[in-house]
């Protein structure tokens, strides 16, 4: 178990308010072997054995393909099973589930995303702001949702803090998997944690926060079989403690094997293109928020920048609520939500859920239930 054999021998982290001591600039490219003591590597997960041969039906293996190969990955945020279905249906082939919403601190709404975003989870489940409020059985319930309606679509999810010490977060890890979510992020804010463009963060110190990831590391490589499952190193110390620091900190996540770095609130083109040399070969993920602390950066721009992931955590859910807000406001003025529906009767809005793939199957079963919809 290479998790298991690697973890004995890891090296203690630097003291976390030592901030002259972060890594080297010049970093060896872990993709070739474990070539310094106490760097985590796992042979069968090297992004060159992902290079070659069709994108897999598997949606982690698919995760680690579209890493490997060129090209930006673009997951929008998704909250449930009509965004979901949305971003299907736009051709997206990768989605972010987020489990809370904030856009600065006039909003308290929740938001989701195809990566599922933890703010939109805890939005559209619990109608509830991204403040640590939405439990594992949430996030996991939302997953298997979302993961059922194209299994082969990699799902990366937010983990927020893992739930609790090692132990939570191995349990995080191993329902993920059997969620089929393809990959996670998994941060250094404390256990109270809220959204990560809201001010007043607080994280927790270096030695706890590559904890949770060894954590999330050993879970995974102890699957039986083995797991393709990415594991996304997040760090919200950038507005606490400074770019330095979370530098240091997202090395030393890759170091303790993080498959790809995840800084939040990224402030400028210019910091996010030294991050991604900084932290060069390791893929680094952007997250945008219309109106958060990151620039609007376009998947093109982000692309150009060095990043490899970007996500658009609330793409859904904000259009959702401006769609919503206007739909609720229409019936009470007029009366009726013929406006509001645009021409979409019940049989189209279940097209667009699946209604034709439902009749295909029982009709190949041999059903006749579906012969007249």
């Amino acid at each position: 178990m290479p998790g298991l054999e690697f973890y004995s021998k890891t090296e203690t982290a630097p003291p976390s308010n030592s901030r002259s001591e972060s890594r080297p600039e010049a970093r060896e490219d872990l993709n070739d072997g474990p070539s310094r003591p106490g760097v985590y590597y796992n042979a069968r997960l090297d992004p060159k054995n992902y290079l070659e041969g069709p994108l897999s039906v598997n949606a982690a293996t698919r995760l680690r393909q579209m890493l490997a190969r060129p090209g930006i990955v673009v997951a929008p945020g998704i909250c449930d099973g009509i965004s979901a279905r949305c971003a299907i249906e736009a051709g997206f082939d990768c989605m972010y589930q987020r489990y809370t919403f904030c856009r600065g601190l006039k909003f308290l709404l929740a938001y989701t995303d195809l990566r599922f975003s933890g703010a939109a989870t805890t939005a559209s489940r619990l109608g509830q702001p991204d403040l640590a409020i939405a439990t594992l059985n949430d996030f996991v319930g939302a997953a298997q949702m979302v993961c059922s309606i194209n299994p082969s679509i990699p799902v990366i999810a937010d983990a927020d803090t893992g739930f609790g010490g090692p132990v939570n977060v191995a349990r995080t890890v191993r329902q993920y998997i059997s969620a089929g979510v393809a990959g996670m992020h998994i941060e250094d804010q404390v256990q109270t944690k809220r959204c990560g463009h809201l001010m007043g963060k607080q994280v927790v110190s270096r030695e706890e926060f590559l904890t949770r990831i060894r954590a999330a590391v050993i879970a995974r490589d102890s699957i039986p079989g083995g797991s393709d499952f990415v594991i996304i190193g997040r760090t919200d110390s950038a507005q606490v403690l400074g770019m330095e620091e979370a530098i240091t900190r997202l090395k030393l996540a890759a170091d303790a094997g993080a498959d790809v770095c995840f800084i939040e609130g990224v402030k400028t083109a210019e910091l996010l293109q030294s991050t991604v040399a900084a932290l060069a070969p390791k893929p680094v993920l952007v997250n945008v928020i219309s109106g958060g602390l990151t620039p609007s950066f376009t998947y093109h721009e982000a692309e150009k920048l060095g990043a490899k992931i970007i996500i658009f955590s609330l793409v859904s859910c904000v259009a959702m609520v401006h769609s919503v807000r206007a739909a609720m406001q229409s019936l009470k003025k007029t009366g009726t939500d013929f406006t509001s529906a645009k021409g979409m009767d019940p049989k189209s809005f279940f097209e667009v859920m699946g209604l034709n793939e439902v009749i295909e199957l029982d009709a190949k079963a041999g059903g006749s239930a579906f012969n007249v919809v």
